[in-house]
C-alpha cells in the first residue's frame, strides 16, 4: 500500500505539471507523515545529509562553472576549427568534425545540452552554408551532443555515484571507451551517408595549419588532460579535479583567450603565437587585469548563471535523496528485488525490462532525477543477479542519452529547436534516423560488459 501511494503521489504530481523537485519532496514528506514511523525532524536531517555527506556531489557546481566559462568563451569555436582542419577534407568531413568537436567539448563540459548549444550554434549554420541539408546537420548535432553525459567527466555519472556509492573515478574510466565508440559509430554512419548523398568535403589546409589550429585549441584541450589525467593517475579525486577545472577554465577564458573580462578588447603583442608563448609576452597586462577580473560584469554573470543552475540541480538531488530515503526506510527496493529474484528472471531478461523502464522514464523526466529515483530500486536487483555496478551505471547513462532525444522532455531537442528556429516536430524527424544508432549502441553496451569494464579493470 505504501509503495502504491508513494509512486501514485509522485507521478500524479508530475503529470499535473509540478516541478520534479517539488513532486519528489511532496510525495516523500506526505508518505513519511502518514505511513512512516520517521519523525518530522528526520526530513530536515535527511535534506541536510543529502548534500553534506556526499563529497562527490561537490564536483557538480565546479563542473557546471567550468562548462559555463568555456561555453561563454571561444573554446568551442577553437575546438571546431581544429576538428575541421584535421578531418574536414574527408567526404562529409564537416559533419564528422562536428562530432569530434562534440566529443572534445563533452570532455571539458560534462553536460549534454551545453555541448549541443556550444557546438551546434556554430556548426549547424556552417554545414548549411557548405551545402549540407539543415535536417542532416540538426540530426547529427542533436545525437552527437548526447556524448556530453557519456564521455567523462559527466555530471550524470556523478549523480549515479552519489546515489549508489559507486566510485566516480571508476565510472569516468568506464565511460571513456563507450564514448569514443559511440562517436566512431556516428562518424562511420556520416561517412556512409555522405558517400550516398555526395555531400561536400573541405580542401585539406595542410599539416602546418592543422598543427597551428591544434596549438590554438590547446587551451581547451589541456583541460581534458588536467581533469582526466589527474583522476586516472590517482593524483586527485573527481571533486578536486573539478575545482581545478573551474579555476583553469576561468584563467583560459579571461587571460588566455580573452573572450571575456577586462582584457577582452585590448590587443596583445604577438597574439597569433601559440597560447603559452603569447601569455609569457603579456605578463604585465595579466598582472594589471587580474584584480579587475573578479568584479568584471561578464565574469560575474557567468558565475551567477552557474550558481542558479547548480542550485536547481542540487535542489532536485536533495529531494530525490529524501525520496530514496523513504524507499530504503520502507524496504521498497528490497521487496521489489526479492520479488523479481523469486520470479527466476535471468540477468539478460532483467536488463531488457530495465532498459524498457528507463527508456519510458526518459520521455518524461530529467536524467538526474531518473537516476536518483531508479538507481536505489534497480541497484539491489542487479547486484543479486551478478551485474557489475559499474556496468549497470554505464547502461543507465546510455539510456539517459536516448532520453535526451525523446519527446516531450528531450532537452537536446529543445536546444536544437532554439538554435535552428524550427518547430519541435521538425527537429524530432531530423534526429530520428540517428536515434536508431543509439538504440543499437545500447544493445551493445548492455550485453557486452567488457566495453564498459575494460578500462576500470585495467587501471584498477
Amino acid at each position: 500500500m505504501t509503495i502504491g501511494i508513494l509512486f501514485l503521489l509522485l507521478f500524479g504530481c508530475i503529470f499535473m505539471g509540478m516541478p520534479i523537485a517539488f513532486a519528489l519532496g511532496f510525495s516523500s514528506v506526505t508518505t513519511i507523515l502518514l505511513f512512516s514511523d520517521d519523525s518530522l525532524a528526520s526530513i530536515a536531517l535527511k535534506l541536510f545529509e543529502a548534500l553534506s555527506h556526499h563529497y562527490t556531489l561537490l564536483a557538480i557546481p565546479f563542473f557546471i562553472l567550468s562548462s559555463a566559462f568555456l561555453s561563454t568563451g571561444g573554446v568551442a569555436k577553437r575546438l571546431i576549427n581544429f576538428a575541421v582542419d584535421a578531418i574536414g577534407h574527408v567526404r562529409g568531413g564537416l559533419a564528422m568534425a562536428s562530432v569530434v568537436a562534440c566529443m572534445l567539448f563533452a570532455a571539458v563540459s560534462g553536460s549534454s545540452p551545453a555541448t549541443v548549444a556550444a557546438i551546434g550554434s556554430i556548426v549547424i549554420a556552417g554545414m548549411v552554408r557548405s551545402g549540407y541539408p539543415e535536417s542532416f546537420a540538426a540530426g547529427v548535432i542533436s545525437n552527437a551532443g548526447t556524448l556530453g553525459i557519456l564521455i567523462p567527466p559527466s555530471i550524470v555519472m556523478l549523480v549515479y555515484s552519489a546515489a549508489t556509492e559507486v566510485s566516480a573515478a571508476k565510472m569516468f574510466m568506464a565511460g571513456l571507451i563507450p564514448g569514443l565508440m559511440m562517436g566512431g559509430i556516428l562518424m562511420i554512419a556520416i561517412y556512409i551517408v555522405a558517400r550516398m548523398k555526395n555531400l561536400p568535403a573541405q580542401p585539406f589546409p595542410g599539416v602546418r595549419q592543422v598543427l597551428r589550429s591544434g596549438s590554438i585549441a590547446m587551451g581547451g584541450l589541456m583541460l581534458i588532460i588536467i581533469v582526466l589525467g589527474s583522476i586516472y593517475g590517482g593524483i586527485a579525486s573527481p571533486t578536486e579535479a573539478a575545482a581545478v577545472a573551474a579555476l583553469y577554465a576561468w584563467l583560459v577564458a579571461v587571460f588566455g583567450y580573452r573572450d571575456m573580462g577586462p582584457l577582452k578588447n585590448i590587443p596583445w603583442r604577438h597574439a597569433q603565437e601559440p597560447l603559452a608563448r603569447c601569455l609569457g609576452r603579456n605578463l604585465w597586462q595579466i598582472s594589471w587585469a587580474f584584480p579587475k577580473s573578479f568584479w568584471d560584469e561578464e565574469v560575474r554573470k557567468v558565475v551567477l548563471d552557474s550558481v542558479k543552475v547548480s542550485l536547481m540541480l542540487l535542489f532536485i538531488i536533495a529531494n530525490a535523496m529524501l525520496f530514496a530515503h523513504v524507499l530504503t526506510t520502507e524496504r521498497i527496493p528490497h521487496t521489489i528485488a526479492e520479488t523479481i529474484v523469486n520470479w527466476g528472471l535471468p540477468a539478460w531478461g532483467f536488463l531488457i525490462v530495465m532498459n524498457l523502464l528507463l527508456l519510458a522514464a526518459g520521455n518524461f523526466m530529467e536524467p538526474s532525477a531518473i537516476l536518483l529515483i531508479m538507481a536505489p530500486i534497480l541497484f539491489p536487483i542487479a547486484t543479486q543477479l551478478g551485474i557489475d555496478p559499474i556496468h549497470l551505471g554505464i547502461i543507465m547513462v546510455v539510456n539517459m542519452e536516448i532520453g535526451m532525444l525523446t519527446p516531450p522532455v528531450g532537452l537536446n531537442l529543445f536546444v536544437t529547436a532554439g538554435i535552428t528556429g524550427r518547430p519541435m516536430t521538425w527537429v524530432i524527424k531530423a534526429a530520428l534516423p540517428w536515434l536508431s544508432l543509439l538504440l543499437l549502441f545500447l544493445i551493445l553496451i548492455t550485453y557486452i560488459p567488457s566495453i564498459s569494464l575494460f578500462l576500470p579493470n585495467l587501471l584498477g
